[in-house]
């Protein structure tokens, strides 16, 4: 079972079913496919970066699209600034991907997930802990509402 956020209590039927939502929700569940299948393949302890790297990989394999690395500039008093935050991996311009490859997923990881969330304006996040013994005991999806 993966964890979903309260963020989805506040959210009306109307807000939960439009179109991007449903398309998101659906975007979700193929990228906890291919990271499933990249987990299958290395297991955990690795490096971060080469579970991003076989992830992507995955993706385009897939047919999906997305960017890796993405800028997320600030927004300070109406000034645009690039205080050096990158988004792992955004898919087709609707789900942020959050990776780790860490002991444990702490609140930190899923602040920094939500506040993503929050500076994009999008509405459904992954954060996805390679370094766990079953994938899905590290797949936490978190919605902006």
């Amino acid at each position: 079972m993966i964890p979903i956020s309260d963020g989805d209590k506040g959210l009306t039927h109307e807000m939960q079913s439009s179109p991007e939502r449903l398309r998101a929700d659906a975007l979700s569940r193929e990228i906890i496919g291919a990271a499933i299948e990249v987990h299958r393949h290395l297991g955990p302890g690795l490096f971060e970066s080469v579970y991003e790297e076989c992830l992507c990989c995955e993706l385009g394999l897939r047919g999906i699209s997305f960017r890796r690395q993405v800028p997320l500039p600030l927004s300070y008093k109406g000034l645009n600034l690039d205080c050096g935050y990158r988004l792992d991996i955004l898919v087709d311009d609707l789900v942020i991907v959050e990776l780790k490859a860490v002991e444990e997923i702490n609140f930190l990881h899923e602040a920094q997930l939500l506040t993503y969330l929050k500076l994009r304006n999008t509405w459904l996040g992954l954060l996805i802990n390679f370094n766990v013994r079953m994938l899905r005991d590290g797949i936490t999806r978190l919605v902006n509402g």
